[in-house]
């Protein structure tokens, strides 16, 4: 889907680096071509390649990742020393098929689909980055700005770690991202001070007892009710050893145990996630979780197993950086092209980033306006008004351009 008008711009535009024609139509084409060809977390061959070539035809040096997929790029003066503004995306896409039916770029790879919006993420920031150098080469960019193309974003506990082992954030002083909101028209963004998005966890538990017949559960590990009691005691009692306000909640979505109506089984398996609002909360969480276990299983003398897997923490948007992006999206569009946005209980990597230097994360609309379809990420027939990429563009041109220097 594609909508081209400017008529929400703010009149003459306040800074340089709008986004030409010929290079929207062409970063249009290049979403489409990655849409086409989906590539799972940390297997993102050909979309690297892709984005090395373009960068390097605008006389850039990308370097790939030294796990193979994944590259970085600077742009500006090797010599300026200046913290960096890095731009993120996320390049990987999801095992799902793709659904839609009547749309010319629908994935040509079975069971695999862009329906997270990373391919327009993508697109995003090598449009930036373009236009960025562009601007450097006319000695209008203020200091070096780094490109980072992550892979692995939907692979817990996501690429960002293998990414900033690697050094990506060596010389960066802030960081930003977007991620696409079906809930918001194209041409606007969601931002939020404080949480933006929820910590999710994995958890796996594992239940063993001697069995018997269900005539005699006295002389058994009753473990059938002993995994029951698991299942909705253990959310009860985290939720009331933090502050409600956290919003720790531990979710079960599978149970298994058993095979007769007759008999005592002698294992039991549970797995969920635990989602977590708060920050602090969260670095807590995997002691809470094991003692309410170990509660539990003592209480019925089993013997627990227990496979805390962490996920990603909350995204925290610095304040700062969030205004930064509120005056770069006023500058470029008026301030009419902001709304605020809730927290939401899903869980992004960019998050490990934040563990390091401050940024912020911007919810791109990709709504078409008017449009009032229900319509949420992860799903196969997920699509974007197209109109959000230059939005995004000029959104992080914008921000690179007023991203003030570091205090003395």
């Amino acid at each position: 889907m594609s909508r081209e008008s400017e008529a929400d711009l703010p009149g003459e535009p306040l800074l340089p680096g709008a986004l030409p024609e010929a290079l929207r139509a062409e970063l249009v084409a290049f979403r489409r071509d990655l849409h086409m060809h989906p590539e799972l977390g940390n297997q993102e061959f050909r979309t690297t390649a892709a984005i090395k070539a373009r960068l390097e035809q605008a006389g850039l040096k990308p370097q790939v990742l030294s796990i193979g997929t994944g590259l970085i790029c600077d742009i500006g003066d090797t010599d300026d020393v200046r913290p960096m503004l890095a731009l993120r995306a996320d390049i990987d896409a999801l095992p799902i098929p793709d659904a839609k039916t009547d749309c010319a770029y629908r994935s040509t790879v079975p069971d695999r689909a862009h329906a997270c919006g990373h391919d327009v993420h993508t697109t995003v920031v090598l449009g930036a980055g373009l236009v960025l150098a562009e601007l450097h080469d006319r000695g209008l960019l203020p200091r070096r700005v780094r490109l980072i193309f992550q892979p692995a974003e939907e692979v817990l506990p996501g690429g960002a770690p293998d990414v900033i082992e690697s050094g990506a954030l060596e010389g960066v002083g802030r960081i930003i991202g977007v991620h696409c909101d079906p809930k918001v028209d194209a041409g606007r963004i969601g931002l939020r001070h404080g949480p933006i998005t929820s910590a999710c966890d994995r958890l796996e538990v594992a239940l063993d007892g001697a069995g018997g017949h269900t005539a005699r559960p006295h002389l058994t590990t009753d473990l059938v009710t002993a995994a029951a009691r698991v299942v909705t005691d253990v959310p009860a009692l985290v939720s009331r050893r933090v502050d409600a306000r956290s919003g720790l909640a531990v979710t079960w979505g599978r149970i298994e145990s058993g095979h007769a109506c007759n008999v005592i089984p002698q294992h039991a398996e549970l797995s969920g996630t635990i989602r977590c609002l708060d920050l602090e909360a969260w670095r807590a969480a995997p002691d809470l979780v094991h003692a309410a276990i170990d509660e539990i299983a003592n209480l019925y003398r089993a013997k627990s197993e227990i496979n805390y897997i962490r996920g990603v923490p909350p995204v925290v948007n610095d304040p700062a950086v969030t205004e930064l992006l509120r005056d770069a999206m006023t500058a470029r569009r008026g301030p009419h092209s902001i709304e605020d946005t809730e927290q939401s209980l899903g869980g992004e990597d960019f998050s490990w980033y934040l563990e390091h230097v401050p940024g912020a994360l911007a919810r791109l609309g990709v709504r078409s306006p008017g449009d009032r379809t229900t319509r949420d990420l992860h799903r196969g027939d997920f699509d974007v008004d197209e109109h959000a990429i230059t939005v995004g563009v000029e959104m992080f041109t914008a921000a690179a351009l007023l991203d003030p220097p570091p205090s003395a």
